[in-house]
């Protein structure tokens, strides 16, 4: 007679599988932006001695990192929580791990506060600054989970939020100031990666876009485009300003060589965005897409040879 698979061990394993996948661990790559303003400031001088001397500088990121991913997997949980009922309607959603009871909410409700607990806990030793800011994230991110995405245009914006907060952290865990520009670019980049998320789930959804999310019975279509278009226009407007008025930067201007790979990757995104009818999921185009992945790899390297050769 075969022996039954469905143990408690089989269980237990499940268990953890499911919560794994609800935590989102492809989604921790929006918290790469921690590590801009190391990025900046590490290329500043590129002698050895201060290349040693910014491997503590470079071990103080990745442990901000990582705890800004403990704290984004907590957030996911507790919107998945909240979402279960409409994640049931949606023709993907519904196969995430609480929406299609592969994680019982209990377990989920536990792994939610261990994490932020234990996430702002090691903030706060971290750097006090950036504990505040890491507590100023999941208070809003809850909001968002519990209400804000419910109300139109502060949803999007809050999302654009938690961008600025993740490139705020990373300045202040390091001890650098924060750059305007570092405000502006980033912000308005996320505000064109949200709204493009809404675009996608109001393309998605169709006839049961108010069954949802209750804010997409308020968005069309077109009118998320032009919201896009206006951002968009804005964020090359923003970076192209920034190449060569920004302080510390080459004085021959020549971070504007960085220009191209910035306008080509917003253009490839949107292309994707309108020709797949997708954008739900940012990271999926970023990791997915060789074209955008050349992109962004070729505007890292031209900046760190721009700032690292050029700039006195």
């Amino acid at each position: 007679m075969a022996r039954s698979q469905n143990t408690p061990v089989t269980r237990e394993i499940n268990v953890v599988k499911a919560l794994i996948i609800a935590v989102r661990p492809k989604q921790w790559a929006k918290n790469f932006i921690i590590y801009l303003a190391f990025f900046f400031t590490i290329n500043e001088q590129w002698e050895l001695a201060n290349l040693v001397l910014a491997l503590p500088l470079f071990a103080k990121v990745t442990a901000a990192f990582v705890i800004f991913s403990a704290l984004t997997g907590a957030v996911y949980l507790i919107n998945d929580i909240f979402d279960q009922e409409r994640d049931h309607l949606h023709p993907r959603k519904r196969f995430r791990p609480i929406a299609s009871g592969q994680l019982p909410l209990s377990v989920a409700w536990i792994a939610a506060v261990v994490l932020i607990v234990a996430g702002l806990i090691l903030a706060f030793i971290l750097q006090p600054g950036y504990g505040v800011i890491s507590l100023a994230y999941v208070v809003s991110l809850v909001a968002y989970s519990m209400y804000l995405k419910h109300i139109v245009l502060v949803d999007v914006f809050t999302i654009s939020g938690g961008f600025v907060l993740r490139a705020a952290a990373g300045a202040v865990v390091i001890g650098v100031p924060i750059s305007p520009w570092l405000f502006i670019c980033t912000g308005l980049s996320a505000l064109l990666l949200a709204l493009a998320k809404r675009r996608g789930e109001l393309s998605q959804a169709g006839e049961n876009a108010a069954s949802q999310r209750q804010s997409l019975q308020a968005y069309t279509v077109p009118y998320l485009d032009q919201l896009i278009a206006v951002v968009a226009t804005s964020s090359v407007m923003a970076y192209t300003l920034y190449t060569f008025t920004a302080e510390n930067l080459p004085a021959n201007h020549a971070m504007m060589i960085t220009i191209p790979f910035v306008v080509y990757a917003m253009f490839r995104y949107l292309f994707l965005v309108h020709s797949t009818g997708e954008g739900e999921n940012p990271e999926d185009f970023i990791l997915g897409d060789v074209p955008l992945a050349v992109a962004i790899v070729l505007w890292l390297v031209s900046t760190g040879l721009v700032l690292g050769f050029f700039r006195g």
